[in-house]
């Protein structure tokens, strides 16, 4: 069966920043792009819920922050594990998303982690289990439309290899630096890439 073509309206989006695996929206990317955005007075264009571990839990937050954005279209943009949940919103809900350094397997990269665990910014305690990662291998989307995406990637990711993501998203749009790390430290440099991807005019 062939992909369906992605169409995406032409106004500017709400860009909703979505972090990865326990952080929050207190992490450096995304207060980063919030202030940025700030300065530039589009505020009311950014959004970065705080998603919960459970990943049935963070898709309904995900499609809360969505439905509080309408009428207004939406950009995705994901970290990591934020990444995941951007292609999965971008499949189902005919959004574009821009993903930096995603997840593509989190049901098995994050295998090694299972037991207890410790939001790193919100102190929150709590375990990882094999229901996580089965909610997460149901979210699995096998073939993406390439023109919906926008990939950062940095060969130097020490948690994720780069690669993955390469073959996965190939055909879209895509920047790839030498080095750097899973924070991607080219961060940004990017940040008007993601507002003109988006549509939305930076003064």
């Amino acid at each position: 069966m062939p992909l369906r073509r992605a169409v995406f309206p032409c106004t500017s989006s709400m860009i909703i920043y979505l972090h990865g695996f326990n952080s929050s929206p207190g992490s450096h990317k995304a207060r980063l792009m919030q202030s940025w955005m700030q300065a530039r007075g589009l505020a009311q264009r950014f959004a970065c819920p705080g998603l919960p571990h459970r990943p049935a839990e963070a898709v309904r937050v995900i499609d809360a922050e969505i439905a509080r954005a309408a009428p207004v279209p939406v950009t995705l943009v994901g970290s990591s594990l934020g990444g995941f949940y951007a292609t999965w919103f971008a499949e189902t809900r005919n959004l574009r998303a821009v993903l930096i350094n995603p997840a593509v397997t989190p049901y098995e990269g994050l295998e090694g982690y299972l037991g207890d665990q410790e939001n790193l910014y919100s102190g929150e305690r709590y375990q990882l289990t094999r229901g996580h990662l089965e909610e997460w291998r149901s979210m699995a989307i096998e073939r993406i439309d390439p023109e919906r995406y926008l990939l950062l990637l940095e060969t130097g990711d020490e948690v994720l290899d780069w690669r993955l993501a390469a073959r996965k998203y190939e055909g879209a749009r895509m920047a790839v630096r030498d080095g750097g790390d899973h924070m991607l430290r080219s961060f940004p440099e990017h940040l008007p890439r993601i507002l003109d991807f988006a549509g939305i005019s930076a003064a």
